[in-house]
């Protein structure tokens, strides 16, 4: 896929809001029912609220009980950036919710990107070990998405059969809102729709997801030792990666 911030439903929002960071202003953070078959989080007792002053309603005590825990975890200043669930959760009730057609269209249109279909053709030891790692996971969306994606060998572009975007399409537009927000930021982060979808069936868990969309960079450490930006930059992803994880299971705890 192209790089993870040109579908990543959360970087724009983490950006603008780690600059506005307020000064924590309750002395603790409590979980909730709505009323309304939802559940909320309220800052001594009074209820957080989307960016643009909906209600935040989450579908289960679960992930209601996570993101207070973020809430209560917060410092003398509150840092967006800290608080993933609590961003996605916002990204699903105000982005997703209203606008899935649009989500689930940008995703199908990186198909052809996917990382998975984009193999080393050297060194041989990199490419025998993506192909190890990955055909699985291809062969699996092929079996049960009915998505026979095509993979290649170097950086050419592919164009994967039609009907395996219209395969993805349909099995992102399954989901509700919790799992296609989930599964948008899995994408993003992970270079790869199919790894995504993975999560979300529940064929692979975040961590492992996170290791196999890192093999090259993982075998390029190997061989040539660490580099602590790159090393930053991969804990961003796997922190997302776990995070979107995390929101998918406990909204349907």
């Amino acid at each position: 896929m192209t790089e993870s911030k040109s579908i990543d439903p959360v970087a724009a929002a983490r950006a603008s809001q780690a600059a506005k960071r307020a000064r924590r202003f309750y002395a603790a953070a409590t979980a909730a029912p709505l009323g309304d078959g939802g559940h909320g989080v309220w800052l001594d007792g009074r209820p957080v609220r989307t960016p643009s002053q909906g209600p935040l309603r989450l579908p289960t005590p679960a992930l209601a009980d996570a993101v207070a825990v973020e809430w209560n975890d917060q410092g003398e200043s509150i840092d967006p950036t800290t608080m993933p669930l609590t961003q996605l959760a916002n990204t699903a009730l105000e982005r997703v919710a209203s606008g899935r057609a649009a989500v689930v269209a940008e995703l199908v249109r990186f198909v052809d990107a996917d990382g998975l279909c984009y193999h080393a053709d050297h060194p041989p030891e990199l490419a025998a070990r993506q192909a190890e790692a990955w055909q699985p996971l291809l062969d699996w969306a092929s079996a049960d998405l009915s998505a026979p994606l095509v993979a290649t060998q170097g950086v050419m572009p592919l164009r994967q059969p039609p009907q395996v975007s219209a395969a993805l399409e349909g099995a992102l537009s399954d989901l509700d809102d919790w799992g296609l927000t989930a599964a948008q930021c899995i994408a993003g982060a992970a270079g790869s729709l199919v790894l995504a979808l993975a999560v979300i069936h529940a064929r692979l868990d975040g961590a492992t997801c996170f290791a196999l969309s890192r093999l090259d960079e993982s075998f390029q450490m190997e061989t040539w030792g660490e580099d602590a930006e790159a090393m930053a930059a991969r804990e961003v992803v796997r922190r997302d990666i776990l995070a979107a994880e995390t929101l998918w299971r406990l909204s349907r705890a």
